[in-house]
């Protein structure tokens, strides 16, 4: 009793090993709205539009803080000096190289805050240095600022903030509908591998069925060669045609197998996966006018944005381009206080006030025309920009308008090519019919089988034209004409999005 469990025991493990690998491999049923689902949340690509979005928030948060009171603290905590100095000997009236050993510090606590409107920059200072010297002239000095506040401007220059208060928040709008463009295009990639598996398990199922007929049909003639009511030539094409039909199968099998893996791959799916699809229908008629496509492309197309970020940019450099060309002119304002004592306590006491003022002037008297080439540069560059921008919008509407019609014709295709399948398969059953009784003969038969294969070819590839054009014309104009609304992304959501 004991030898025989010993063996159990060590037998259960292979066991265990055997029942898990002839297991057969989870099934998942997909249709084509949520194989989208899985692609736009899990798939690799995802995961790179949800990076690409969240490095443009973070520019955009980071504008956004430049524009927000900044805190500075300069300190030079300890320096310490040993040279040669001059000094003048009024005795002997002469000058004089003394050693000096200095110890220095020195700290400054800065609050500044860039002002939009004008370009200027207000500041607040506050500072404390001390400076201790040896030797023979040894002494020590506390210089204190308790208070300092000013402010800089330039008065003919170029204004940066006033620019990126326009181009910043249209980045961060382009990289919203960019991020939503995006995943429209892995809805129609999804598409492709969808249709592309479809369209392998046609080709299995019509090569099964093309096996079972053939099979049939062979001995079917094998009868009737011996009654002598079919030729022999036409007993042994029915033999080669079961011979191709099952290289056909293998064949077919194998395509099957790897428009299965490619999809599961791009869905980022385990690989044990085994996928069964549910063909897509249509969803009924769906109107849609040139004026209405166009109107949602205008509104929502990230390149529409993007054209005005470069017009934007385009302006924004011949404005700069002008304005470093000219003379410039810089005031420097500012108030406070201060005071230099021997003790540290003292620094505070009774500090005068400080007042200074700066007025700066750059005037370029000759430069050969450097500045007048660098001007019209820029005017050249913004015309070309201009130039492209019109360019480029007229062939996106273009697109909008040729998928528009696309579209619309796909959806009566679908329905014909439907219906061609209904005859082609009635058509194929009575000739198979009236061959096994002897009134049709092989040609025909052959004919029949084959335009019903052919049928079924052109309705997956009718419904696949049809939902590519569908989520072609959802990309460009990021509106989804099923639900009549825009798309949408929970865009606070995504900026928690972390990337481990």
């Amino acid at each position: 009793m004991i030898h025989s469990m010993k063996i159990w025991c060590g037998l259960f493990p292979s066991l265990l090993l055997f029942f898990h690998t002839t297991l057969p491999a989870q099934t998942m049923k997909l249709n084509l709205e949520r194989s989208i689902e899985i692609a736009s949340d899990s798939s690799l690509q995802a995961y790179i539009n949800k990076n690409r979005y969240m490095s443009s928030y973070w520019e955009y948060k980071s504008y956004k803080a430049a524009r927000l009171p900044s805190v500075t603290l300069t300190m030079t905590p300890l320096e310490y000096n040993r040279d040669f100095v001059q000094r003048y000997n009024s005795e002997l009236n002469v000058d004089e190289y003394k050693p000096l050993e200095s110890l220095y510090s020195y700290g400054n606590l800065s609050v500044s805050q860039n002002f939009d409107p004008t370009g200027g920059t207000f500041y607040v200072n506050s500072s404390l240095s001390r400076y201790q010297s040896y030797g023979a002239y040894s002494y020590t000095q506390f210089n204190a600022v308790p208070v300092q506040v000013g402010y800089s401007q330039s008065l003919f220059g170029f204004n940066s903030f006033k620019w990126q208060k326009k181009i910043e928040p249209l980045k961060l709008d382009k990289a919203q509908k960019q991020f939503l463009y995006s995943r429209e295009q892995i809805s129609e990639t999804v598409i492709g591998y969808f249709f592309a598996m479809v369209s392998a398990k046609l080709e299995y199922d019509m090569a099964r069925e093309t096996v079972s007929s053939s099979d049939t049909l062979y001995r079917l003639g094998q009868k009737r060669q011996e009654i002598a009511s079919i030729s022999q030539s036409d007993l042994l094409t029915l033999k080669l045609e079961a011979v191709n039909a099952v290289n056909s199968l293998r064949n077919a099998e194998t395509s099957y197998q790897k428009a299965e893996f490619s999809l599961i791959q791009y869905l980022n799916l385990s690989n044990g996966t085994a996928l069964e699809l549910e063909m897509p229908q249509l969803p009924g008629t769906i109107l849609i006018s040139v004026d209405e496509a166009l109107e949602h492309a205008r509104e929502n197309n990230p390149d529409y944005l993007d054209y005005k970020r470069q017009l934007l940019e385009s302006q924004r450099d011949l404005e700069q381009t002008k304005k470093s060309s000219n003379f410039s002119a810089t005031l420097s304002l500012s108030i406070g206080y201060n005071q230099v004592a021997d003790r540290f306590s003292d620094s505070y006491k009774s500090p005068l006030q400080q007042e200074i003022a700066s007025f700066s002037v750059s005037i370029p008297l000759l430069d050969w025309g450097v500045r007048k080439g660098k001007v019209n540069m820029a005017v050249n560059n913004l015309n070309v920009t201009r130039l492209s921008v019109k360019q480029e919008e007229q062939k996106l509407e273009q697109d909008v308008i040729m998928t528009v019609k696309d579209f619309n014709i796909q959806q009566s295709l679908v329905t014909s090519s439907k219906e061609a399948v209904e005859l082609a398969t009635l058509a194929f059953r009575t000739t198979r019919e009236r061959f096994i009784i002897g009134k049709a003969d092989l040609n025909s038969l052959t004919l029949a089988l084959n335009r019903q294969n052919t049928a079924q070819r052109n309705y997956v590839s009718s419904l696949q034209s049809y939902w590519l054009s569908y989520y072609k014309l959802r990309r460009l104009t990021l509106f989804d004409f099923l639900q009549g609304k825009h798309l949408l992304v929970d865009f606070g959501s995504l900026a928690k999005y972390k990337n481990n």
